[in-house]
């Protein structure tokens, strides 16, 4: 059974939603039918929300707020931000069957008050996440987003090369996918740094329109890390291969730490101007998590 999430900032609630959703009591019922399954988050636009659907994520468990009695938390896993934020009205017509069956759009305000999350079909649910992930799955950007044949298994091959209504009907398989979660990873972490190397700032960038660098994560998915941006460096390859390493790291104002007696004096050199702070997204919001830093950096000091 799949599920819509509002969510917005400033709500007043203890939302991380990449890790947990927090609820009322009177969200309690409906929310442990989708213990297991998917839910799409969508922001509302009241607080300067883009009144669109943004990213998905699978409910693992409900848990009690141990501080705010009967208040809960939805704790998720898998979590991963659309290529665009998919619009909640598309021509006038509502992703969401339950809203098209309103008919008068002046009513839909008033029904959705009190339900921040509901269900929705498994149609809906589909059309609304191969919409959201439309720039990843495009044949157009295989070679840019690492995803064309050569680098692929043949599972992956089959997901990329079906034909819309067969991505929809496989959308679960598609969302778990290894290589098409790496190739929406890499298409935020570059876009937001300009496709330039956070630690180097060369930007190098093919004719066919895929840069040199690579979307490395901070805190590793193996470990537990998240694909969002705020967990990702865009690095040149050797970069990469010292950061994978912990052979440089970050301070928490973003200035770089490089491991003097393991990476060669050549090397600190091209990096020098990046001690005091490395090359970072315009949009402060997509700079990396200090809490995923800290995991990194104390892997470094212990290499």
């Amino acid at each position: 059974m799949k599920g819509i999430f509002d969510t917005k900032a400033n709500s007043g609630y203890d939302d991380e939603i990449v890790r947990r959703y927090h609820f009322p009591p009177q969200y309690r019922t409906v929310a442990a039918q989708l213990i297991g399954d998917w839910i799409v988050y969508r922001e509302p636009q009241r607080n300067g929300g883009r009144r669109a659907y943004i990213a998905v994520a699978r409910v693992l468990r409900i848990e009690a707020d141990s501080r705010r009695a009967g208040y809960s938390y939805a704790v998720v896993s898998d979590y991963l931000p659309f290529d665009r934020p998919v619009p909640f009205v598309n021509k006038g017509a509502y992703a969401e069957a339950a809203l098209r069956e309103i008919g008068n759009p002046s009513r839909v305000g008033a029904y959705l008050q009190g339900k921040s999350i509901r269900i929705i079909s498994e149609a809906d649910f589909a059309a609304i996440v191969r919409t959201g992930l439309g720039e990843t799955l495009a044949p157009p950007n295989a070679i840019r987003l690492e995803l064309d044949r050569l680098e692929l298994d043949e599972e992956t091959v089959e997901y990329l090369t079906a034909p819309p209504v067969e991505q929809a009907r496989r959308i679960e398989q598609i969302l778990l996918n290894r290589k098409i979660r790496d190739a929406n990873f890499r298409r935020h972490v570059c876009e937001a740094y300009d496709n330039r190397c956070a630690v180097t700032r060369l930007r190098i960038v093919n004719g066919g329109g895929k840069a040199e660098v690579q979307a490395a994560h901070i805190w590793s998915v193996a470990s537990g890390g998240p694909d969002v941006v705020q967990n990702g460096l865009a690095l040149s390859s050797t970069a990469h291969w010292l950061f994978d390493r912990h052979l440089i790291s970050l301070t928490d104002d973003y200035g770089l730490l490089i491991s003097h007696n393991k990476v060669p004096a050549e090397l600190r050199g091209l990096f020098s101007k990046q001690l005091e702070r490395i090359h970072l997204p315009d949009d402060p919001r997509l700079w990396p998590h200090r809490s995923y830093v800290a995991r990194h950096r104390e892997a470094f000091s212990s290499a």
